[in-house]
């Protein structure tokens, strides 16, 4: 009997040690499950999600890099940019330059205070296609002028099949702002942040973005009278004044806090100084200039300079290194430049062209390039509630009747240089 006691026991155990072990291998097949269920939802979310990126690649990208899984998507971005580099010399496409042959850069004595017309950008490609490099007006009208020029060049002697685009903006007629988004910088709410609203919209002139994700930037930032990010010493800047106008420098010495600042953008270090390329800058070296997709010197980069007289250049196109990008700012005339944003789903700029005393809207919205983040679609992130990065904006100061809509006028004396190098 003590034998069939035993062995009943024994029995017993195996079974309970059994049904222990499907408890726990249910257990982890229901953990797993749920996991599984939570990532796919996760993953379908941002697939679905615009703010990630134009492409699904790039919401993908956006997704891993925030799930831990940064290793993985640069090993996939490496191979597929090892598999599919810039091309090689060839010809831009053929209207890259269509129509800005004939045109011309004069600027009518009756616009009020307006800079002297920009000199053609001398195309680093030589020698220049018919119409490379020549500035032809854009956007809304200020007081009846263009406030707003472009042209687009290629990008150097070698990548001749690209094109990248450049804008001058006249600050004595247009004004500049910095929205803030929910992701970038983040910790908001702001008093301006996307969507543009109606009265925005009825002198908006240009919508461009802004700089990398903080964590990366390198530098601070400043809006509605409270500093979100510290700002750094040395960080290259983009300051706003009270009076609409921008300057770019470093901080604390080109440009620096004050009762007049009401925004300051910083993004990595000068990558022009004096109008020339600032030292040390190299194009192999993406851990001082962004992480780029697939670790490739030459993708879509931005940035943004100020010229001897004031006005701000705008750059952005595909197939740029950072020096590359540095010698067009300073072809462009700045004197003192910043990088932007980089990538193909983020570099982009807009112009806006609503009939006279009409808002600006997608529909009456233009990419500088064609080809940049979104496409004919692009404008329209900048009117959509669910753009959670920063921007920048450029509005008319006048209205068409010629009354000024800021309540400074934009020729105050400053004693603030934008020509310092």
């Amino acid at each position: 009997m003590g034998g069939w006691l035993t062995g009943s026991g024994r029995g017993n155990h195996r079974s309970a040690k059994v049904y222990r072990r499907r408890r726990i291998i249910a257990a982890a097949v229901g953990v797993f499950l749920i996991f599984f269920v939570w990532l796919s939802i996760s993953l379908i979310s941002a697939l679905t999600n615009p703010s990630y990126g134009v492409s699904y690649s790039a919401r993908f990208a956006e997704w891993g890099r925030q799930h831990h899984l940064g290793s993985a998507v640069n090993w996939l971005e490496k191979e597929w940019y090892a598999l599919n580099p810039p091309t090689k010399g060839g010809k831009p496409p053929a209207n890259a330059f269509k129509g800005r042959s004939g045109s011309s850069t004069t600027i009518p004595s009756t616009c009020p205070g307006a800079l002297p017309a920009p000199a053609t950008v001398v195309s680093p490609a030589t020698p220049a296609l018919p119409g490379e490099g020549v500035w032809v007006p854009a956007a809304r009208l200020s007081a009846g002028c263009s406030a707003i020029y472009e042209t687009s060049v290629r990008p150097d002697a070698i990548h001749t099949s690209y094109v990248s685009g450049i804008v001058w903006m006249d600050p004595k007629l247009i004004s500049f702002s910095l929205y803030s988004g929910s992701q970038i910088p983040g910790g908001g709410p702001y008093a301006k942040t996307a969507p543009i609203n109606l009265i925005g919209a009825m002198t908006l002139v240009t919508a461009f973005n802004a700089g990398f994700r903080m964590g990366d930037a390198q530098g601070g930032y400043y809006t509605d009278n409270r500093v979100v990010v510290p700002l750094r010493t040395g960080a290259a800047s983009a300051a706003i004044y009270r009076d609409g106008t921008m300057d770019i420098g470093a901080w604390g010495s080109d440009v620096s806090m004050s009762d007049n600042v009401v925004a300051v953008r910083q993004n990595l270090d000068l990558v022009v100084y004096g109008s020339k390329p600032a030292p040390g800058l190299n194009s192999a070296d993406n851990s001082r200039w962004g992480a780029t997709l697939g670790g490739s010197a030459l993708v879509w980069r931005s940035g943004m300079g100020v010229t001897a007289n004031g006005a701000i250049v705008y750059v952005g196109g595909p197939a740029l290194s950072i020096t590359n990008l540095a010698d067009l700012l300073v072809r462009a005339g700045a004197v003192r430049a910043m990088e932007l944003d980089i990538n193909a789903d983020w570099v982009q700029y807009s112009t806006y062209s609503p009939p006279v005393d009409q808002a600006a809207s997608p529909a009456n919205g233009k990419p500088v390039l064609p080809n940049m983040a979104g496409g004919s679609q692009g404008p329209a992130r900048y009117f959509a509630n669910w753009w959670t990065r920063d921007f920048f904006t450029t509005s008319a100061r006048y209205p068409t009747n010629g009354t000024m809509t800021t309540t400074t006028s934009p020729h105050a004396t400053t004693t603030r240089s934008t020509s310092k190098g």
